[in-house]
């Protein structure tokens, strides 16, 4: 008996999509023949998980601290200092792009 699973590309939703390798630890790795991405299907580390990096973003905004940030969504706390810092200095040179056209 087969059993087949349907998977789609995370960046663009094509359903065209070729094997790609596989990663380090063995995972299967996807490529995706619309728009060139490769992706994995499940990942064993929390913090390549879609949606992750926006959970950080919002639990910051409603106060809470890095090592809780860490604890609840299961990373490290250097990996959410890391992406607070990318965060920010997206957020500067934004500010800095404003305030140059006025």
């Amino acid at each position: 008996m087969k059993q087949y699973i349907e998977i789609r590309c995370r960046h663009c939703g094509a359903d065209d999509l070729v094997k790609n390798g596989r990663s380090e630890n063995g995972t299967q790795r996807y490529r995706c023949n619309e728009c060139g991405k490769s992706f994995q299907n499940e990942y064993s580390y929390n913090a390549w998980k879609p949606g992750v990096k926006g959970q950080i973003e919002t639990q910051t905004i409603n106060s809470s601290g890095v090592r809780d940030i860490g604890r609840n969504l299961g990373i490290s706390k250097n990996t959410v200092i890391s992406e607070l810092k990318k965060n920010s200095c997206r957020s500067e040179s934004v500010f800095h792009a404003a305030g140059r056209r006025n």
